[in-house]
């Protein structure tokens, strides 16, 4: 059934969940939770934009159904983390080929599908602060990279400020291939990790590992709290805890010393308070 123009944002998250169907059949479901979400925002009430919402919910059912055994299904708190680390994941993978200079369609590819899926946390709840920049950076270094590609130009390679680009976000309908063309006057973008658009990123050694703990925020307390006595944590709490260590790590590999901190020290709360 083709997709209503009116529904013409959720394409590419339909996309991607069609490319995960075999691969990855969690991160296909939340893709296409998320394009009935926003779906429904958009236009409910026009006829074929109901009839089409209607069979994506009987498809988002017929999943459910399937993979009522799975955890990141049954379970909101493991389907967050599930979706999250997938895209950090992705989203690494092209952060460490354009750290490297190593320009190609599966690393903007790796971006521009890292930024989406970015898009299909918003099913859990309001993005972090961290993950809204995430989002911005990927979506803006797929345009960047690809047409400075497309002009035979070369990208400049790591963090740099976003300032002056401004782009579509749509992929063309041909195998994945971007097609982002400048729209409107340049809007001011903060530039990602919090760099100065005028300055560059503080390090660039991204093969250099940071011990943890070395760029510690100054009240980190040196000693490690004992668990308090009457803490019960629940299986719940364990895989919260769990996720805030899988972040730590995701950071550490690109430099990220303070959001490693940051998710340690939650981490460490949760299992010596029982409380985030």
């Amino acid at each position: 059934m083709a997709l209503p123009q009116q529904l013409k944002a959720i394409q590419h998250h339909l996309r991607t969940a069609q490319e995960h169907d075999k691969r990855d059949p969690v991160i296909a479901y939340y893709c296409r939770l998320h394009a009935m979400q926003t779906g429904m925002k958009l236009d409910s009430k026009t006829p074929e934009c109901r009839k089409f919402l209607v069979k994506l919910m009987d498809q988002l059912e017929m999943m459910k159904k399937e993979l009522s055994d799975n955890e990141s299904v049954s379970q909101e708190v493991v389907g967050n983390a599930h979706v999250e680390n997938y895209a950090l994941k992705m989203f690494l993978y092209a952060d460490t080929e354009d750290r490297s200079g190593r320009f190609h369609k599966n690393m903007i590819k790796s971006f521009y599908t890292a930024s989406l899926l970015f898009d299909v946390l918003s099913v859990f709840g309001e993005l972090s602060e961290e993950n809204i920049q995430h989002r911005k950076y990927a979506k803006w270094k797929a345009a960047y990279i690809h047409n400075c590609l497309k002009n035979g130009e070369t990208p400049q390679a790591g963090p740099i400020g976003m300032e002056g680009e401004a782009y579509d976000d749509e992929f063309g309908a041909e195998g994945g291939e971007p097609s982002l063309a400048p729209q409107g006057p340049p809007q001011s973008q903060p530039s990602f990790h919090g760099h100065p658009t005028d300055q560059p990123p503080t390090s660039n050694f991204s093969n250099i590992p940071i011990p943890p703990g070395s760029h510690a925020p100054a009240n980190t307390p040196a000693d490690i709290p004992p668990p308090e006595g009457d803490v019960r944590l629940t299986p719940e709490d364990f895989t919260r805890a769990q996720k805030y260590c899988k972040y730590a790590g995701s950071a550490l590999q690109y430099e990220d010393v303070a959001t490693a901190v940051q998710n340690l020290q939650k981490a460490l709360k949760l299992l010596t308070t029982g409380k985030e």
